[in-house]
Parts: structure tokens; C-alpha cells; sequence
């Protein structure tokens, strides 16, 4: 499965232990994890600032995400209009991907459900997806 992960589940998965380090893992060790060049820049800025990580640890894991996962390129707009015209450029990225799916903590994008046929999950419902707990 090709996974676009945000920028807050990325900056939770190595800030914080917990779900989104589980799914982080998992996306790495058994599907397709999609990134653009906008979530390197806000990963970087967030990481830097709010989860005060010294630089040495912040290039390190910007440079394992450019090893591991494949760095899209910026893509139009969305066909769901977003708010916030940064997250709509990264949604309209992860869509022009081919991303099966968009994991985010923002619960503006959650609240959409899907954009240009493409889900968007929380960490909890890929996790739980993954695990084979959603019903499916």
C-alpha cells in the first residue's frame, strides 16, 4: 500500500513513543511510504521549534525519510477545496502520488473524509487497519 504520512505523524512518530511511531514502523517495514519536499520543510521547522530536537537529530531523520521513503513533487490543487492552502498543496500532492491513503492528525482534514478519491485516516484507523481491526 502506498502510504502519505503528514507532517504531524511524522514529527509525533519521532518526538513521542507511541501510535505514530508503531505506524511509522509498519509503514516503513511493509508498504510504500510517500512524502513531499512541503512536509520536509514543516517536519524540519516542527521539530525544530516545538519539539526542540537538537540539529544532529533532525538531519538524521530527515535524511532516513529521504532514504526510505519516495519524495513526491508538489501537484495542483486538490479536488476537495481546503482551508489551509499549505495542507491542500501537500493533500493535492499525496493525490497526484497515487497514495492509497493520507494519514494525518489534523482533524480539519480528517473532518473530509477523502479528497480526490483518496482517504484520510488518522493514525489509530491505519493502525487499526493494518492490524486487520477495522472489519474489513
Amino acid at each position: 500500500m502506498r502510504v502519505f504520512l503528514d507532517t504531524n505523524v511524522l514529527a509525533s512518530a519521532l518526538g513521542t513513543r507511541g501510535l505514530c511511531a508503531e505506524v511509522f514502523e509498519a509503514v516503513i517495514d511493509d508498504h510504500i511510504l510517500l512524502i513531499s519536499e512541503a512536509v520536509l520543510s514543516e517536519l524540519d521547522r516542527a521539530l525544530a521549534g516545538k519539539f526542540r530536537l537538537p540539529r544532529s537529530t533532525i538531519n538524521a531523520y530527515l535524511e532516513l525519510l529521504r532514504q526510505h521513503a519516495q519524495v513526491m513533487a508538489a501537484a495542483g490543487a486538490p479536488s476537495h477545496e481546503i482551508a489551509d492552502p499549505v495542507d491542500g498543496a501537500i493533500v493535492a500532492c499525496a493525490a497526484a502520488a497515487g497514495a492509497d491513503v493520507f494519514v494525518t492528525g489534523d482533524k480539519a482534514l480528517l473532518d473530509i473524509g477523502n479528497a480526490s478519491g483518496m482517504p484520510i485516516k488518522s493514525p489509530r484507523e491505519l493502525w487499526m487497519m493494518l492490524a486487520g481491526l477495522n472489519g474489513q
